[in-house]
């Protein structure tokens, strides 16, 4: 056991973390999400919400602070402005987290799978809430 380490940080999540460097993505998606159709590697986290797996990916993971944007999300089809909880919940721990506002960009859906092709590894939660999927770019410590 690790101290001060969020429980939801399993050895093989926090050593995929630490292999990821500066610029690289992380998507974090909903259980609709196909997450294993982009050949990246794929961390179940199917029993949490998107809330409680920002936070503990959070507390570890910094963002890019270079670019405007650090974060995107999945826009809702004929909704693109709405904002759900589960989006409400990422940006409160993505501000926690870098102890300061982060702006979350919105992405047309197929615009969003095509940026997952580029992404270096998926945590694959168990959030019910549809379009809650996340792209977060790795910064420096």
């Amino acid at each position: 056991m690790l101290k001060n380490i969020d429980p939801l940080l399993t050895g093989s999540l926090l050593s995929l973390l630490d292999r990821m460097g500066h610029g690289d993505v992380l998507g974090v998606v909903d259980r609709n999400f196909p997450a294993h159709r982009y050949g990246a590697p794929v961390i179940d986290f199917r029993g949490v919400d998107t809330g409680a797996a920002a936070a503990a990916i959070l507390s570890v993971f910094p963002l890019d602070g270079f670019v405007d944007e650090a974060v995107h999300r999945m826009e809702i089809d004929g909704s693109p402005g709405e904002i759900t909880a589960a989006t409400e919940r990422l940006q409160e721990a993505a501000d926690a987290a870098e102890g300061r506002s982060i702006t979350i960009a919105s992405v047309e859906r197929f615009a969003f799978y095509d940026m997952a092709k580029q992404v270096y590894a998926f945590v694959h939660t168990g959030e019910t809430v549809p379009y809650s999927c996340y792209l977060l770019r790795k910064g420096v410590v």
